[in-house]
C-alpha cells in the first residue's frame, strides 16, 4: 500500500465526509471524483459504499430527521431491488468508461440541482415513480455508493420541504448503504487487505462529518449548494476530460 495511494483515500474521506454532514448525501460523489484518478473503481466503490454507510451512520446520530413511513417505503421498495444489480454491474465497469459515466453524472446532475428551484414541481406519478427513482438510486449505489443522487434531485424537483427531503434522503442512503456494503461482503468484492483501507476511511470521515453536521444548521442551504454544486460540476467535466480521449481511441 503506497503512501500516495493512502493520502488520496485519506483526502477523498475527508472531503466527502465534510460535505455528507452538511447535506446529508453526496459522499460517493465527491469521494469518487478524488478517488476516481488513482484509485481502482471496483476499491474505491467498496471504499465509498462503506465511508458513506459510516457517515450516515454518524449523521443518523447527530442529525436527526422524524420520517414519514408511507413517504419513505417506496424508495425503499425499489432501492433494495436495485442495490444487487448495481453490483452485478460493477465488475463490468473498466476505469474510462466508469470516469465517464461519473464525470457525465457530475457534469449533468450539478448544474440540474442549481436550478431545480425555478421548475416547475413535479406532482405526477405518486408512489410507483418514487419507487422507480428508488431503484435507481439503488443501482448507483451498488455501483459507487451515488445512491442519493437521483432521489435527492427527484425530491427537490417535487419540492419538498427541506427537512422532509432530509429525512427522506438520510435514511434511504443509510438502508441502501447497509444493503450495498452487506452484499459487497457477501459476493467477495470486500478482501482482508482492504481491511486497513476502510479502516482509514471510517476514521478520516468520523470528524468532518461531525463538523459538516454542526455547520448544517448555521449556513444557508442555498449558498453552500452552489458552492458545492459549482465544484462538483467542475470535477464533472475534468473527470471527462480524462476518460473520453481514452474511450473515443478505442472507438478509433
Amino acid at each position: 500500500m503506497s503512501a500516495e495511494l493512502i493520502a488520496i483515500v485519506a483526502l477523498g474521506a475527508v472531503v466527502a465526509g465534510f460535505v455528507q454532514g452538511l447535506s446529508g448525501f453526496a459522499f460517493g460523489m465527491v469521494a469518487m471524483s478524488i478517488w476516481a484518478w488513482s484509485v481502482d473503481p471496483r476499491l474505491a466503490a467498496v471504499l465509498s459504499v462503506f465511508g458513506a454507510l459510516v457517515g450516515q451512520i454518524i449523521a443518523a446520530v447527530t442529525v436527526r430527521r422524524a420520517f414519514e413511513r408511507t413517504l419513505l417505503w417506496p424508495f425503499l421498495a425499489g432501492g433494495v431491488l436495485g442495490v444487487p444489480l448495481g453490483i452485478w454491474l460493477l465488475p463490468r465497469f473498466d476505469v474510462p468508461l466508469s470516469q465517464a459515466c461519473l464525470g457525465v453524472l457530475l457534469a449533468v446532475w450539478c448544474p440540474l440541482m442549481l436550478f431545480s428551484d425555478r421548475l416547475p414541481a413535479i406532482r405526477w406519478g405518486g408512489r410507483p415513480a418514487d419507487a422507480v427513482i428508488g431503484g435507481i438510486g439503488g443501482v448507483m449505489g451498488g455501483i459507487g455508493g451515488f445512491a442519493g443522487v437521483v432521489p435527492t434531485l427527484w425530491c427537490t424537483l417535487r419540492q419538498m420541504p427541506r427537512d422532509q427531503q432530509r429525512a427522506v434522503i438520510q435514511n434511504f442512503n443509510l438502508a441502501m448503504q447497509t444493503v450495498a456494503f452487506a452484499l459487497h461482503v457477501a459476493s467477495g468484492n470486500v478482501s482482508w487487505n482492504m481491511v486497513p483501507l476502510l479502516t482509514l476511511v471510517a476514521v478520516a470521515v468520523l470528524v468532518p462529518v461531525l463538523l459538516g453536521g454542526r455547520l448544517y444548521a448555521g449556513i444557508s442551504e442555498a449558498g453552500f449548494r452552489k458552492i458545492v454544486l459549482g465544484l462538483l460540476t467542475a470535477s464533472g467535466f475534468a473527470l471527462l476530460a480524462a476518460s473520453l480521449p481514452v474511450l473515443l481511441r478505442r472507438l478509433g
